[in-house]
């Protein structure tokens, strides 16, 4: 707990047996409230692995996808009652230690949410990341906040953390259920006002780490591009996606609640 907030670690997993007790072992326990792990039916042992490590493990009968993943954990975490929602990728490829610094620019009311940069002090090239993803990250990062208008140093971490109010307000039952949620998710939190920061991140990349294929990755580019532009002509007010606009008919995760057993 931090400034009296509730802290929660999610960490949407898949295949992560060989990399989750590392991971959580550098988790601070003295201001980590609780730690939830939502597996994506992996064919390893990663729900045992969890388990005998007393982590709150839900386990989906079927493979859901990436998005669907984080949808199951945010609504566990809101569950739990938490104030602050720190998203942990079980692969080891981020350094859990940065938990107390991201939860306490939350807490302390500065932002809504904050990003864990791979490109604040040019760790991800230090630290592994392929060439051709630096120069990927680099370029839709830098097209996001042309059509944005904001100066995020990137989009594409998985490494964040949120409000409860923000989770509770963003329409994040009717995004995607595969990678481009996590854009989606970020395009939507400066849609509705809210205020994002971020922190400098090492990364590393290693065999066991998870990472998606080129093909997956052009797909993933894809997507940014096409969020982008929907989010700068909905901000124009000339077009309403599915995602980007103001009404009562938004399925947020509090509406998806009563999905949520149907899923796991």
């Amino acid at each position: 707990m931090i400034n009296g907030k509730k802290v929660v670690v999610i960490m949407p997993a898949y295949n992560a047996e060989k990399t989750l007790e590392k991971t959580f072992s550098e988790i601070y326990k003295e201001i980590v409230d609780s730690v939830i792990l939502v597996d994506d039916n992996s064919i390893d042992n990663t729900k045992d692995v969890s388990k005998s490590l007393g982590i709150t493990t839900i386990v989906h009968r079927n493979n859901m996808g990436y998005g669907a993943n984080q949808k199951s954990c945010y609504i566990a975490a809101l569950q739990d009652n938490a104030d602050i929602v720190v998203m942990l990728h079980p692969d080891y490829q981020y350094t859990p230690k940065l938990i107390p610094a991201i939860s306490s620019m939350i807490a302390f009311g500065e932002y809504d949410a904050v990003v864990a940069s791979r490109m604040l002090t040019g760790s991800a090239l230090k630290g592994g990341m392929p060439f051709y993803k630096f120069l990927s990250n680099k370029f839709l990062t830098w097209f996001q906040n042309l059509l944005i208008g904001k100066q995020l140093s990137e989009y594409h971490s998985g490494f964040r953390a949120f409000s409860a109010e923000l989770l509770k307000t963003l329409p994040l039952g009717e995004c995607d259920d595969d990678f481009i949620f996590d854009n989606q998710m970020l395009s939507l939190a400066f849609f509705y006002g809210f205020k994002i920061g971020e922190i400098s991140c090492p990364t590393k990349y290693f065999p066991d780490a998870s990472s998606i294929n080129l093909k997956r990755s052009i797909k993933y580019g894809c997507g940014v591009l096409i969020v982008s532009v929907e989010y700068f002509l909905a901000n124009l007010g000339v077009f309403k996606s599915k995602i980007f606009k103001n009404d009562a008919k938004r399925l947020n995760l509090q509406k998806e609640l009563e999905f949520y057993n149907e899923r796991v």
